[in-house]
């Protein structure tokens, strides 16, 4: 892939000078969803698709991005004073985000950048593809203009300023940390309220992980989760009256039940359960990993998809559809909705013999129940952003 990178990118933007091939990867979220604006835990892995990002310097002050999945959109060249958002530079308003961010943060962004990019996560999947193309146009900036001092940590924390404060869509942490972090074979448990993490193996020794694209467009999101921030920050603020907490996750599901009433609102209360219970169900589902528990695993993974379904309300008929497909399997461990919500994909634990089983069954139910046709990917876990 990298020589092809190279050869399309000298395509479009002549041959001369060095050209540099990166490489950042989807994520799948085990467990821990709607927890990374709360101050709580996630558990993810990063998987072996994602984003290839090809860049060479250039001497003057302008930016160049192409994708080669977006062909129609040919080159889109601004400025380095020209990177506010715009809506009609669509898809390269990411990477954009990310050279602003850099800027506003005070590092030096000396001279500009022909940037080349292709994809190969499903557009609409909710496994981190606006997030590979962030980290990858971080590591970009970090090894070409020269700013050693950069970690992956701050990559990841640029990349989710740009996504939240520059794209406006009320993205975490959780996607490019994951990204800009990975590694194979192994899950990220990460604390959102300081950013520490730790790894822990991934051993699924019988097992696959699958992801299965509902095929349901995620409808309105940006607003719903914004929604969901503002319910969940107006959660806490009525617990603070009562109990010195700086995050929702700061709370056990014991402590909750005890000071619950102090929210004025039932909807707030659900909002302000499922993040407290999701916490708690990850550090859980982390231990149970740890100690070879699959089986507990996939019954927190159960109960999580409840949470967001009931008290969340992130879910939605066909990933509810999905969901309940799979739990009739016996050979499925575990299974749950993944990602935002409103649509998007499912993540499943699966048992490697009952895997033709599951996706013959649970695509057949699905479509004679929605009339929508579902698609798998059966996953691998890979390394985190690196260049090539």
């Amino acid at each position: 892939m990298k020589q092809r990178m190279i050869e399309k990118f000298e395509e479009i933007y002549g041959k001369g000078g060095e050209v540099s091939v990166y490489f950042a990867p989807g994520r799948a979220n085990l467990i821990g969803e709607h927890t990374d604006y709360n101050g709580g835990h996630i558990f993810a892995c990063t998987l072996t698709v994602g984003t290839y990002a090809a860049a060479r310097r250039r001497p003057d002050n302008r930016f160049r991005f192409c994708s080669l999945n977006y062909p129609e959109s040919g080159v889109l060249d601004r400025a380095g004073d020209e990177l506010d958002y715009r809506e009609e530079d669509d898809w390269g308003n990411y990477p954009k985000g990310v050279i602003r961010t850099f800027i506003a943060k005070g590092y030096p962004i000396d001279g500009g950048l022909d940037l080349l990019y292709y994809g190969e996560i499903p557009k609409g999947l909710g496994i981190g593809s606006s997030a590979s193309i962030n980290v990858a146009t971080g590591l970009i900036l970090r090894d070409l203009m020269g700013l050693e001092n950069v970690t992956k940590v701050d990559i990841a924390l640029f990349s989710a300023l740009a996504e939240g404060e520059y794209m406006k869509n009320g993205g975490g942490i959780l996607d490019p940390f994951t990204v800009a972090m990975g590694k194979k074979d192994h899950a990220i448990l990460l604390d959102t309220s300081d950013f520490s993490y730790s790894y822990a193996p991934l051993d699924l020794p019988h097992e696959k992980v699958i992801i299965t694209n509902s095929g349901k467009a995620r409808e309105g999101l940006v607003e719903r989760t914004l929604e969901r921030r503002r319910e969940c920050d107006q959660a806490l603020r009525e617990l603070q009256r009562v109990i010195a907490i700086n995050n929702l996750c700061e709370l056990t599901a014991e402590v909750f039940e005890q000071v619950q009433e102090m929210i004025k609102s039932p909807v707030r209360v659900r909002r302000a359960r499922h993040v407290v219970t999701e916490n708690q169900r990850t550090r859980q589902a982390v231990e149970a990993m740890k100690r070879g528990d699959i089986r507990e695993f996939g019954q927190l993974m159960n109960a999580s998809h409840l949470s967001l379904k009931e008290d969340h309300e992130v879910s939605c008929e066909e990933l509810d559809v999905l969901v309940e497909e799979a739990w009739e399997l016996e050979g499925v461990i575990g299974s749950r909705m993944m990602g935002a919500g409103y649509g998007g994909c499912t993540i499943s634990i699966v048992d490697e013999d009952s895997v033709s089983e599951f996706i013959e069954k649970v695509g057949t139910n699905y479509t004679r129940r929605t009339g929508r046709r579902a698609e798998f990917y059966v996953v691998e876990t890979g390394d985190g952003a690196m260049r090539l």
